[in-house]
């Protein structure tokens, strides 16, 4: 285990694709972990490892490799629960992602307990994941979406809660980290204001866990949705964690095999959980390795990571701030986690994003699936560095120095 603060050197030695040159030999400068993380050394062994030695099927197979393989995915099963602080493995239900954990929610949960006039309340900061699903089941059902309103530098208006979360509000719905502001958002405020409503609490967690501690007991929420690839782990594989008495009232949001104990021809008894929402076959190898990430984070510690990764986007904030043109979008550092969006004057950020990979910087640009956001921020879309544990002060810089070539090239430096 790597003494805090870690050695990042010696980190990215574990990441074979940042040692790779990109064409021309330049060095690759990746700041879009916020899209999907690269992958350690010890999780792209864990898969070849598990497709090499005890590919099979899981739960069924009533011979060696099918033992095995069950054996390493509910080991990965029980690495989630501890990591994220769950009472239970059973509470924890393998999906593909962040996406469909909060579909898997507004369907089976959504669709079976809300009705007509019931209030679910979110807000302008979410990733569409959080939101057209609510939009969707709320037509349906008849109920009424309602919003936190931000202020002026990107934070939920705490001050404006009261007016919107009421005895009719059945659920709020929030992001843990905005993934184009980097918000970090008060959730246990929020978390202990619902409960006083009676409302339940599903955190979007696809930014947030990856980048520091995450426990669903304290603060006390409900569900909550992340996913593999954006914590080091495998594309195709996420979590929905939910209480059990309200994944046991929850009807299935599919159904096949392996979520049933009895079908009859008219008729079908479910599965207890967490069988009961993993329909067929789901992505074993990619739970296993998702699991082989956790081992790693937690070899390095949450703690030495989140300094690091604070260290970063401050070095970034304040060089980036000095940029002419450069605006940031979001609360300064104190409120913020390890993303930095900015526009710059003059350039469309799909320029931008386009002249920094000729310099070796990774960024990603657009709308990042928050559209309502973009429209309140005046912009269509704005460029986003993303950091991560791997990232270095000198890659910082790198980013600032390809910043200045695209401002030279469009003639404003």
């Amino acid at each position: 285990m790597l003494e805090t603060p870690f050695d990042v050197a010696v980190v990215r030695r574990d990441f074979p694709i940042l040692g790779k040159p990109l064409l021309g030999g330049m060095p690759l400068v990746y700041l879009d972990s916020g899209a999907t993380a690269q992958k350690p050394r010890q999780v792209i062994d864990k898969l070849v490892e598990c497709l090499e030695n005890y590919n099979a099927n899981v739960h069924r197979g009533i011979h060696a490799l099918g033992d095995r393989v069950t054996t390493e995915m509910e080991a990965a099963r029980e690495k989630v629960r501890r990591f994220i602080g769950a009472a239970e493995a059973e509470e924890i239900i393998f999906t593909s992602g962040t996406t469909m954990s909060i579909n898997l929610v507004a369907n089976a949960w959504g669709r079976k307990f809300l009705k007509a006039g019931d209030e679910l309340l979110l807000n302008e900061m979410e990733h569409h994941a959080n939101l057209v699903p609510w939009q969707q089941i709320a037509r349906e059902r008849g109920a009424t979406l309602r919003f936190i309103p931000l202020t002026a530098d990107g934070r939920l208006d705490m001050s404006s809660l009261d007016d919107v979360l009421t005895d009719r509000t059945k659920l709020v719905a929030v992001t843990g980290l905005s993934n184009v502001l980097g918000t970090i958002n008060p959730i246990d405020a929020i978390a202990t204001k619902a409960k006083s409503h009676g409302a339940l609490v599903l955190v979007d967690g696809a930014q947030s866990v990856p980048h520091g501690a995450t426990n669903v007991t304290s603060p006390d929420i409900d569900f909550l949705a992340f996913s593999g690839h954006k914590l080091y782990g495998p594309t195709g594989i996420g979590v929905l964690y939910g209480k059990r008495r309200l994944l046991e009232g929850m009807d299935p949001f599919l159904c096949g095999g392996n979520m049933i104990r009895r079908v009859r021809k008219e008729s079908s008894d479910f599965a207890e959980l967490p069988s009961k929402f993993e329909a067929g076959t789901i992505h074993i190898a990619e739970a296993i390795g998702l699991g082989a990430a956790i081992d790693y984070v937690e070899s390095l510690g949450l703690a030495a990571i989140a300094a690091h990764e604070e260290a970063l986007m401050r070095r970034a904030y304040s060089q980036l701030s000095k940029i002419p043109g450069l605006t940031i979008v979001g609360p300064g550092p104190e409120h913020r986690g390890a993303i930095v969006s900015f526009t710059v004057e003059g350039v469309h950020p799909h320029d931008m994003a386009e002249l920094l990979d000729r310099k070796g910087v990774a960024v990603r640009a657009g709308h990042h699936c928050t559209m309502p956001l973009h429209e309140l921020l005046k912009v269509t879309a704005t460029t986003r560095a993303s950091f991560a544990l791997y990232n270095t002060s000198a890659e910082v810089d790198a980013l600032c120095e390809a910043i200045q070539y695209a401002r030279k090239v469009f003639r404003l430096a």
